[in-house]
């Protein structure tokens, strides 16, 4: 167990340690991939159906690389600090990672405080979105810090991908306020 959690945080630091990594994120305009997954919200388990969320207005995933790492976490905390921003803006924000549920309850409660849901990536969805973090050649079977603000009619209306996590809630807030605006 401490060598494969050894192992976890040495690909994390890893990856922080990389200029940034080469991304193929969805562009704009696209239809963003409809799914359906496991997720958890203040540690209870829910099934998260983005098209469902879609009818209620923009949503924005964030796809972050691994629960409790500190570029992760420190993302989570920064999203949380803003929900009521996003809420204001008509906005649903939901994580993304390749972490088991039970992981991500786990987050949910201690980093994103409560205040919005984690789910989990299935490998379907990373791909699909464009997102699997790839190094040397290899995939990782994580997935790349990706934003994506997705608009109501279901299309990608902004994406961001960068390892740094600093702008990932502050890009993603103005979009969904440009489309509140619209």
């Amino acid at each position: 167990m401490i060598a494969r959690k050894f192992a976890a945080t040495a690909v994390m630091a890893a990856c922080l340690a990389l200029p940034g990594a080469a991304s193929a994120e969805l562009s704009q305009g696209r239809k963003a991939p409809p799914f359906v997954t496991q997720g958890a919200l203040a540690g209870k388990g829910f099934t998260f159906d983005l098209s469902k969320e879609l009818k209620k207005g923009p949503v924005v995933l964030y796809f972050f690389p691994k629960a409790f790492t500190q570029g992760c976490t420190l993302e989570a905390n920064a999203f949380a600090e803003a929900m009521e921003d996003f809420h204001k803006a008509g906005a649903t924000v939901v994580g993304m990672s390749a972490d088991d549920l039970p992981t991500l309850k786990r987050f949910s409660k201690e980093e994103c405080r409560n205040k919005f849901p984690v789910a989990t990536a299935s490998k379907a969805v990373i791909k699909a979105y464009d997102v699997g973090f790839v190094r040397n050649g290899q995939d990782t079977g994580l997935s790349d810090r990706t934003s994506y603000v997705i608009g109501k009619d279901g299309k990608v209306k902004f994406a961001h991908s960068d390892l740094d996590w600093r702008e990932h809630v502050n890009l993603t807030l103005a979009k969904v306020k440009e489309l509140k605006g619209r």
